[in-house]
């Protein structure tokens, strides 16, 4: 089975982010960038539906230069070949504007299986999954926690409100990854050494018969603000329990009017 896996670069959860002086963006310089999240369920569920009927695991990512460290971790994962759309125009691109050059990038490649994580953790859009899909017109299930591939049918089972989604697809299809699908696994010392050896395939937006116009966002960042501090808690006095308590009760009314 041919599966690709769709690959984004995100800053680190416990990146200290600061906003840029235009408002609009986040400054870069000390950010330690790792695979999304997400995407590592996607990696881990491809290697392991390989391992199952056979195949090959192809990672793909859009992005600068560095953007080639999660195509690294995921070589080191165990992941057999990886393509980077490496072009200027890329960073100025918004989630429609990815999905549709990792949907031209896909256009080469044979497949039956595309997986990707839900969201990405920095802009949290949810969008790029389903529109490569879209742009590919294959089947969409989203937020999977289990999946099951029989006679060319894959069965996803999905997380929804109050339950689960049980739904069918004849593949070539596409599923994006929720938390509880799998464990990911470490890159092992020999998978980094390997990887390292490993040649990322280039590609520009012009290989692919695009251009800077195609892909450019449709929506635009006014503005950027950090969340409000939190206000400091506030520790109640007394010589009982009894006495605590019925101070709390009346901070509760009073001030913070809960009751």
């Amino acid at each position: 089975m041919e599966i690709i896996v769709l690959l984004k670069q995100v800053p680190a959860t416990e990146s200290m982010i600061a906003i840029t002086g235009d408002g609009k963006s986040i400054q870069t310089d000390n950010i330690k960038w790792v695979m999304n999240p997400y995407d590592e369920f996607a990696v881990e569920e491809a290697l392991q539906i390989k391992k199952a009927p056979g195949g090959r695991v192809t990672v793909i990512s859009a992005g600068g230069d560095r953007c080639a460290e999660v195509l690294r971790t995921a070589l080191a994962m165990g992941a057999d070949s990886a393509v980077l759309v490496n072009d200027p125009a890329v960073e100025n691109c918004d989630g429609i504007g990815i999905a549709r050059i990792l949907a031209s990038a896909v256009k080469d490649i044979p497949y039956d299986l595309i997986i990707a994580g839900m969201r990405a953790v920095d802009d949290d859009n949810y969008v790029v999954g389903a529109a490569v899909a879209e742009f590919l017109q294959i089947p969409h299930m989203s937020m999977v926690i289990k999946e099951e591939i029989r006679d060319g049918v894959i069965r996803c089972h999905s997380t929804v409100e109050g339950g689960t989604l049980v739904t069918e697809a004849p593949l070539p299809a596409l599923f994006t990854c929720q938390r509880g699908l799998n464990e990911p696994r470490y890159p092992s010392l020999p998978g980094i050494m390997k990887a390292k050896k490993k040649k990322i395939e280039i590609k520009s937006l012009a290989d692919m018969g695009l251009d800077a116009g195609a892909v450019e966002a449709k929506s635009e960042i006014t503005g950027m603000k950090l969340p409000p501090e939190r206000k400091a808690g506030k520790m109640i006095a007394g010589d009982s329990a009894q006495v605590k308590a019925a101070e709390l009760v009346k901070l509760l009314r009073k001030e913070a009017k809960v009751i």
